[in-house]
């Protein structure tokens, strides 16, 4: 969704990368670009004041004078500003309280209301383990009842029975009476939405709260509204004192705007974000790793922890002892292919990388098809077991029985037996030699960097700045820096990804204090 602000910020800080100073004429400059780029992006106007107004008074004083790297130290500036602008920390759904909690889902009609509560439910069922029960208050639009208890038949849920001659109040209170009897721990409430906020709507969602006592109030919306999501979060939070924003369609190709806007706009946090039609793909608001996305700085951590999901220790234990075999048959191809497209497909894992910017929009470019995973799979399931196992058994009669079964072309078949040789000859030789050998499989600059790695706890200070001076790097900022000659004790690397990413922040630079908070936006505080 923030691609097109993701390549237009890019653009500008390219540009600021390469200066070794900036002056005032260059920081105006770039701050006018940054203010088109947010315009264009959907940003509301009064956020997009205060974001350039916050990063203007930061840029032109002493924290980038002072800085090595001033086109760094803008970046720098634009990441805290818009974390800032997002919220700062994640903010998740506050299940204490006495069961069962209830959940009251408002919003306007068509923003994915019943399949958010559904997906909510979901989560909570498989994630912490929560009794749920599913109540729809929709009375207006037809089938509405009826699209909850399908979609809570499909997540495993339990859904109120449906008594179509109550009223919404009334069914709230049976909802609440059921939740409480049945030993439910979460109540959800999906309400009755409009094509545009009236005040018979907003009547009848007061008198919904007032019986039910929400412990969240769950404001859903489209992320593809654009400007008006504001005035839409900006009604409901009057009237309803909502407790949080769900964004549906992150994953559709809107420009950002809502999730830029709203938070700043209302002060109440963006806790989750839908990211596809299937009922998991509903994911926790990171500020922080958002911002790092809208810059192309990634984010590893999300891709770690989406791969935690979706690969078992057990599975991972396998893997690492054929790899040390340097065994690599058809059933490990397609088990990698299955778990690519889990995670999302290569499109899905490129956002996450950084830097990957470019790669993604190349692969675009030559029209890579995410579908071959799908008919890879399909290949590999046509084989027998014996043949999965032992690819050499693939004869010229053997192909073309596959690729009838699979419905492709006998090339497809040669394709991907010259992809797993590949593969099986990379993991033979990484199973042997390490990462050394798998670097000399490269070539040129990334054989050298793995292959010919030095051992840098043997090497001087004086070779160390050379490496440095080679690398682009200025020598100077890595002093201060933990020497190599550490304990054991010390060099040992935490096992928890969270220690880990604690445990990197090396010296403070100069001049990243603290950043002021914005004035005058409801979710930004006052300026100090």
């Amino acid at each position: 969704m923030f691609e097109s602000l993701s390549d237009r910020l890019g653009k500008i800080f390219d540009g600021l990368r390469g200066r070794g100073a900036l002056n005032a004429a260059d920081v105006d400059a770039a701050m006018r670009e940054i203010r088109r780029a947010l315009i264009e992006a959907d940003v509301s106007l009064e956020v997009v004041r205060a974001f350039v107004e916050q990063v203007r008074e930061r840029a032109v004083g002493a924290e980038v004078t002072r800085s090595v790297t001033p086109g760094q130290q803008v970046v720098k500036i634009v990441n805290d500003e818009l974390v800032q602008v997002l919220g700062s920390d994640a903010v998740t759904i506050d299940l204490n309280a006495p069961a069962p909690v209830t959940l009251l889902m408002v919003g306007l009609q068509g923003s994915g209301k019943t399949t958010t509560t559904a997906k909510i439910a979901k989560r909570l069922k498989d994630r912490q383990k929560k009794k749920v029960l599913l109540a729809s208050l929709d009375t207006r639009r037809p089938a509405a009842m009826e699209q909850l208890r399908v979609l809570g038949e499909q997540v495993g849920v339990d859904t109120l029975p449906i008594v179509t001659t109550e009223t919404p109040v009334e069914i709230a209170r049976r909802a609440e009476r059921e939740g409480r009897l049945g030993g439910y721990d979460v109540l959800i409430l999906d309400t009755a939405g409009r094509t545009h906020i009236d005040e018979e709507l907003m009547v009848e969602t007061v008198s919904i709260r007032e019986i039910a006592k929400p412990h969240e109030i769950l404001l859903v919306v489209d992320a593809l509204t654009g400007q008006d999501a504001i005035n839409v979060a900006r009604s409901f939070d009057t009237r309803l004192d909502i407790t949080g924003i769900v964004m549906t369609r992150v994953d559709g190709d809107g420009r950002g705007g809502a999730a830029l806007s709203m938070r700043a706009a209302t002060g109440k946090p963006i806790k989750l974000i839908g990211v596809g039609e299937k009922m998991d793909a509903l994911e926790d608001f990171h500020p922080s790793r958002i911002a790092d996305r809208i810059l192309g700085m990634g984010d590893i951590v999300s891709l770690v922890e989406k791969a935690a999901e979706h690969v078992t220790a057990e599975d991972a234990a396998k893997m690492a002892k054929k790899l040390k075999k340097g065994a690599f048959d058809l059933d490990d191809l397609r088990a990698q292919l299955i778990q690519m497209k889990k995670m999302g497909g290569m499109g899905g894992l490129m956002g996450m990388l950084p830097g990957a910017g470019q790669l993604k929009k190349a692969m675009a470019g030559a029209n890579v098809d995410e579908k071959v995973f799908d008919r890879q799979i399909a290949i590999i399931n046509s084989m027998t077991a014996k043949e999965r196992a032992n690819p050499d058994l693939l004869n010229a009669s053997r192909r073309k029985r596959i690729a009838a079964g699979a419905g492709v072309e006998v090339s497809e078949i040669n394709k991907l037996a010259k992809q797993h040789r590949q593969m099986a000859d990379m993991m033979k030789k990484v199973g042997k030699g390490g990462m050394g050998a798998l670097g000399g499989m490269f070539g040129g600059k990334m054989g050298g960097m793995l292959g010919g790695m030095p051992d840098l706890s043997k090497m001087d200070p004086k070779q160390l700045e050379q490496m440095a001076r080679q690398a682009g790097i200025d020598p100077e900022q890595l002093k201060g820096l933990p020497s190599a000659d550490l304990p054991p004790a010390q060099k040992a690397l935490p096992s928890d990804v969270n220690a880990l990413l604690k445990s990197s922040g090396g010296p403070a630079l100069p001049g990243l204090g603290g950043a002021p908070r914005f004035p005058g936006l409801p979710g930004l505080g006052k300026k100090k």
